[in-house]
């Protein structure tokens, strides 16, 4: 595990902003680990967790993840890429796995009718739009969980994604909202320039 003492979540919100440059001190399995099961405890509607992910490590599937991503150097230079993708189809076929345990059969099987009637009159492209929505959800758990434990990130929407499912060989009908550079930072990189709060937000009564 990292020796990295964590942060809190205010702590990580604050320190963390993109970094594209890593030293060479692998990510251990552990902390991939740790990062992907926090990032799992993210909401989604109907508790679908239509997300799933591939951890790479690889350097030749770097080198082609990067061409996929108009050559981003962060791609092949990071210890570990995270390809955050959806399968719908896949949660649909074990809806059972999504519904809490302790409900009675008669809401289950009301949960499952929701499933049907929701989902059963999306054509599939619609249901993997849908599913990245909730992703980017999980995105920004990943992003924060990452920065807990040390770890500088860059996330990414700029690829072409049937060039990336083809190297990972992920469902056609899957959709890949982002990829995730990951790694210690090897410098600073810019720091955070965000708005203030009086320029996003409206206050009503």
């Amino acid at each position: 595990m990292s020796s990295v003492a964590p942060l809190s979540v205010p702590d990580a919100i604050v320190a963390r902003h993109a970094v594209r440059t890593y030293t060479d001190e692998p990510v251990p399995d552990a902390d991939v680990d740790r990062i992907l099961t926090l990032t799992g405890l993210a909401p989604s509607a109907f508790n679908a967790q239509p997300w799933r992910f591939v951890v790479v490590r690889d350097a030749d599937t770097k080198l082609s993840l990067k061409e996929a991503a108009h050559g981003q150097a962060q791609v092949g230079a990071a210890p570990v890429v995270l390809v955050l993708y959806t399968d719908m189809a896949d949660t649909l076929d074990h809806v059972d796995e999504v519904i809490h345990p302790d409900l009675p059969e008669a809401r289950r099987e009301a949960t499952r009718g929701t499933f049907a009637r929701v989902f059963g009159s999306k054509t599939p492209a619609e249901r993997e739009n849908w599913a990245a929505e909730q992703t980017f959800i999980a995105l920004g758990f990943l992003l924060l969980a990452a920065q807990s434990l040390g770890y500088a990130t860059s996330p990414m929407a700029g690829f072409d994604p049937a060039k990336v499912k083809a190297v990972l060989g992920l469902p056609e009908h899957a959709r890949v909202p982002a990829m995730v550079a990951m790694g210690r930072p090897a410098d600073g990189g810019f720091s955070s320039h965000r708005h203030g709060i009086e320029r996003i937000t409206r206050r009503v009564g």
